[in-house]
């Protein structure tokens, strides 16, 4: 166990969901639950504290900022909650005065060395905002990014197929919303690219690419209308980045990050197939994208660099 102490700051549907699946896990000794409504905190801390005698030993408690000493991981996923029909980017105004609260608060108290995990829509930006506002390398700022949006693609190429999803690669990149791309030019079944996979292996048209693609992009908006809100998911995906980083296992996920040159692209947060290690992003990795691919991540880049200009501390 590289990382002992994660701290979940948010406990709503979806950091309380996160924090419980980061339990189940096991790869934490301590979790500490940081909220609002400190009872709800207290109350979910109980509870799962309860579930934990069914698991690996772990002290799970509800807190405040000071606990977020020694802290190895702090995962962010407070902040407004997105509306039936708002989009990501809508959120930003009101989610960026709150982070300037939490991220000073965190680093009363954390390290130097502590790793910033942020969850929060509009992801891409806030990590941005977490990255600017922190002072910390741009390694130990990380965002959810795509990952959740790589693993609903990996879920429908396998639908289509029949494969069992693990054996189908892709890589969402970009924004986390509505510019995101998908790199077909890499995805594969079985080391076969995926027109060569079903040019003997079924039928995929490009009308059944761009619905997969279409329907990758509005998951989220779909569940949120359903539903009012997303968080089974993203707890998956958010518990197997801290466990990358927890055991340094160096895996490869489309978290965001900052972009130094990378792509052709500097100076934002957005996602790419990232080497992850115990302090961190070790490296972004450049795959051969076409040409069209990278023309839309940088049109991704764009739409991000615009929001970010809207903001009062970066005018």
């Amino acid at each position: 166990m590289f990382r002992g102490k994660l701290v979940m700051v948010g406990d709503g549907f979806v950091g309380s969901t996160c924090a419980y699946t980061i339990m189940l896990a096991g790869h934490f000794s301590e979790i500490v639950l940081i909220d609002i409504n400190k009872n709800k905190a207290s109350g979910d801390a109980l509870d799962m504290s309860h579930a934990a005698a069914f698991d690996s030993p772990v002290s799970i408690y509800a807190g405040d900022y000071a606990d977020c000493k020694n802290a190895d991981i702090v995962v962010i996923a407070a902040g407004a909650n997105q509306k039936p029909g708002e989009t990501r980017i809508d959120l930003l105004n009101r989610n960026s005065v709150i982070f300037k609260d939490i991220v000073s608060n965190i680093l009363k108290y954390a390290s130097g060395d502590v790793i910033l995990l942020v969850i929060s829509n509009p992801v891409d930006i806030l990590t941005y905002i977490t990255y600017k506002l922190s002072g910390l390398p741009k390694r130990q700022v990380i965002g959810s990014g795509t990952v959740l949006d790589t693993a609903r693609m990996k879920y429908l190429i396998s639908r289509h197929s029949g494969v069992d999803a693990r054996y189908c690669h892709s890589y969402v990149m970009g924004e986390h919303g509505d510019s995101e791309v998908v790199a077909w030019s890499v995805t594969n079944i079985a080391g076969m690219s995926i027109k060569e996979f079903f040019s003997s292996n079924g039928n995929c048209t490009d009308s059944d690419l761009q619905n997969m693609q279409n329907e990758v992009k509005n998951s989220a908006y779909e569940i949120i209308d359903k539903k009012g809100a997303t968080y089974y998911g993203i707890a998956a995906a958010v518990a197997k980045i801290t466990e990358c980083v927890a055991h340094s296992d160096n895996s490869i996920m489309t978290v965001s990050s900052i972009l130094n040159g990378e792509y052709g692209i500097d100076d934002i947060a957005l996602s790419a197939p990232t080497q992850l290690a115990g302090y961190g992003v070790e490296r972004v990795l450049e795959i051969p994208i076409d040409a069209q691919e990278l023309a839309g991540l940088h049109k991704s880049a764009d739409t991000l660099k615009a929001s970010v200009r809207l903001l009062d501390m970066f005018k």
